[in-house]
């Protein structure tokens, strides 16, 4: 818009006449570098770049102070987590062994147990066979008794139908004298 004024001014024949304004005989841009001279002349007598300083190595301080933590912090879960695996390796071993005597075990039980019945079966044939026997010993020892009493019978039978009081007595007489 101001190119389009002198545009028109020139136009006209007028020269555009252009008036900067001053203070104390100093134009503005003087008075901008004045002023900026004096505020940094008032942080370096206040001392302001070493405040910065001493925050800028504070927080320098902090964030190595939190570095520090954070690689210990690191260490300690390197360290857990080792001693975690050596854990976990052991109770592998040990989940091994206890299977290992489990199997053992499980085979002792299974041979005393074969070897139980085994000596059971035996017990138990010998009783069968010691009951056989002796049923054997009964039977033979009636079948004599039976025999015994039938030949007794039969004897006296005969001895009564062959022999009467007579001849009975001459052969008591007889068996006394061959004494």
């Amino acid at each position: 818009m101001l190119k389009l004024m002198l545009a028109a001014a020139a136009a006209h024949g007028e020269e555009a006449a252009h008036a900067v304004p001053t203070a104390l005989g100093m134009e503005p841009t003087q008075w901008v570098a004045l002023t900026m001279i004096a505020v940094f002349g008032i942080f370096l007598w206040k001392k302001v770049p070493a405040a910065v300083g001493k925050a800028l190595d504070k927080k320098i301080a902090e964030i190595k102070a939190q570095l520090g933590e954070a690689e210990n912090l690191r260490k300690e879960a390197e360290a857990l987590r080792a001693e975690y695996e050596a854990k976990a390796k052991a109770a592998d071993g040990e989940a091994a062994a206890m299977v290992d005597r489990a199997k053992t075990e499980a085979k002792q039980i299974v041979a005393k147990a074969k070897s139980d019945a085994n000596a059971l079966v035996e017990r138990r044939s010998k009783m069968a066979e010691d009951k056989i026997a002796a049923e054997e010993r009964a039977a033979i020892a009636d079948i004599r008794a039976t025999t015994a009493r039938a030949a007794a019978a039969a004897a006296a039978k005969l001895v009564a139908e062959g022999h009467d009081p007579k001849s009975d007595k001459a052969l008591v007489d007889k068996a006394i004298a061959g004494l």
